[in-house]
């Protein structure tokens, strides 16, 4: 598979009237800030858009972003199988605020953590409660085991299962007022 291509932000910034972005981040992030002009598929519903995403494709070039790259890297991923060519923003919308570029925010949005800082609170939060339990009760000791687990599959298989349970919770959906994957798609199909 033909890796996808990076672009920094001062690239994406030159270019970014010719893209169509795509931010892949969970609705509550997304709302929290994106990149100008941004449309929200979150990663574990990019299948779906698969058709809509190859007519844009058809269209224009294609921009996935997320938090930090890490995700974006996977959608693309997943688009070049279903022979959709896309670039990916290096370093995300962390970078892409880090270099002075402002962010659009949904009105209503609060501020949500990053996926990734969310997966670390809840990760270490449960090693460190399967420990302490474990002093009373030994078998509690399992618990750590197979946070430990997941997270060494979640490294050799470039996703997280922890990730796509917390993007389910009430803070990270959007606000009511955000758009919706159907508009999203129904954009996207021109």
């Amino acid at each position: 598979m033909i890796s996808p291509a990076s672009l920094s932000p001062a690239q994406a910034a030159a270019r970014l009237e010719e893209f169509t972005v795509i931010d892949v981040r969970a609705p509550g992030e997304y709302a929290s800030g994106h990149v100008p002009g941004a449309l929200n598929i979150p990663l574990d519903r990019l299948g779906e858009a698969v058709p809509a995403l190859k007519s844009a494709s058809a269209r224009g070039a294609l921009l996935v972003v997320c938090a930090s790259g890490v995700r974006s890297t996977r959608a693309c991923e997943i688009l070049a199988d279903a022979d959709i060519e896309a670039a990916t923003l290096t370093g995300g919308t962390s970078a892409w605020e880090g270099d002075g570029r402002g962010l659009d925010r949904s009105e209503g949005a609060r501020a949500t953590w990053p996926m990734e800082r969310q997966v670390r609170l809840a990760a270490g939060s449960l090693v460190v409660a399967g420990l302490l339990a474990g002093r009373r009760l030994p078998a509690a000791r399992w618990l750590s085991a197979g946070i430990g687990a997941g997270l060494v599959y979640s490294a050799v298989s470039n996703t997280c299962g922890m990730a796509a349970v917390l993007s389910k919770l009430p803070h990270n959906q959007a606000p009511r007022s955000g758009a919706d994957l159907d508009a999203t798609l129904d954009a996207l199909q021109g």
